[in-house]
């Protein structure tokens, strides 16, 4: 499969909370978003604004950093919300339930390397930058490979 990628760039949180919104409106159960990116790189913040866009009633969306899970029921489905961090093999992976939920929920999976070879083929990744210039400024690159990601990105427009 050929790999296509696109970048955008945000001028403020609020930019990357509005994408983050249009994104989770395309989004269906089977779908798996890998987001790359240093500590403070805007990971969190777009998982949370994608998650509460989709809640019938909003509610605190906290980091699953300690966790390693969050899952929640929406209209859409339910939403996984994964933070790898602290796993230090990705047989954790399996114990999680996590590659289950590759085919049954929408994941969003902060610190994807740690899937090993356990990262779905078929997920879009996006790898977020911040700009040394403007602490505000995120650059994110998406990338993916499964042809079903053009049509939902073209949503996001």
């Amino acid at each position: 499969m050929t790999q296509t990628a696109r970048s955008l760039t945000f001028k403020s949180p609020e930019e990357t909370a509005v994408f983050a919104a249009r994104m989770g409106m395309s989004l269906c159960p089977g779908d798996v978003v890998l987001l790359e990116g240093s500590i403070g790189s805007g990971k969190t913040h777009f998982a949370r604004n994608l998650i509460q866009s989709l809640m019938a009633e909003p509610e605190d969306v906290p980091s699953p950093t300690f966790t390693l899970v969050q899952a929640y029921d929406t209209p859409s489905g339910e939403i996984w919300h994964c933070d790898l961090y602290r796993l230090s093999a990705a047989e954790e992976v399996d114990e999680l339930g996590l590659t289950e939920a590759f085919d049954t929920a929408i994941c969003l999976v902060e610190w994807p390397d740690k899937l090993g070879a356990l990262a779905p083929e078929t997920a879009l990744k996006l790898t977020f930058e911040t700009d040394p210039n403007n602490t505000e400024f995120r650059r994110v690159t998406l990338s993916w490979t499964a042809p079903k990601w053009a049509e939902k990105l073209e949503r996001t427009a």
